[in-house]
């Protein structure tokens, strides 16, 4: 019998749970990932220049390139030589309110958690067993969890090491709601 798309949401709810609880623990308690940002040696210079130019909330790369052809003007190609390069986020300036950051990781992580769930449904009937719901959950959830962070070691530079720590979240996150799922498929 067809799984119904009403059916993914408890154990979509139970897994955005789970996932919320062990990405607490890991940032808040275990703080694993402290290591993967390091300050400027020169931060308040840094912080003035930025100021003073009135960058804006949004994402920049410098030495900026508009397109492949000004990539070959010496000029350009001497910045790059000289450095740094760089990709920069910036956010509004104002205290970190933690409440819409975790509001909307929650979010994601049930919205993560029901396509895993659908990509079940459309290969296991209700009935289906644990490990084969289970295998099929994970790869899902494991796929939108880290799947992107190789593409930011690639072309953004993040440090391999944090991709890897991750990605290593991912699978956690990935297993848990493979758990929850195939605890709670409908039979």
């Amino acid at each position: 019998m067809p799984i119904e798309f009403t059916q993914l949401l408890l154990p979509a709810l139970v897994s955005a749970v789970l996932v919320f609880i062990a990405s607490s623990l890991v940032h808040m308690v275990i703080k694993w990932h402290s290591s993967d940002y390091r300050k400027l040696p020169n931060e308040d210079e840094v912080r003035a220049v930025l100021n003073r130019g009135g960058a804006t909330a949004g994402q920049y790369v410098t030495p900026h390139c508009k397109d492949s052809k000004s990539m070959e003007d010496p000029v350009q190609q001497q910045k790059m030589k000289d450095g740094p390069i760089a990709v920069l986020w910036l956010r509004q300036p104002g205290p970190m309110k933690l409440g819409p950051f975790l509001g909307k990781w929650f979010a994601y992580t049930f919205v993560l958690s029901l396509a895993a769930g659908y990509v079940a449904s459309i290969t296991c009937m209700t009935g289906a067993p644990y490990e084969t719901v289970f295998r099929i959950v994970s790869v899902a959830a494991w796929l939108g969890y880290a799947g992107m962070g190789p593409t930011y070691g690639i072309w953004k530079g993040q440090p391999w090491k944090a991709i890897a720590k991750e990605t290593v979240d991912g699978l956690v996150y990935a297993l848990l709601t493979a758990g929850a799922f195939g605890w709670l498929w409908p039979g």
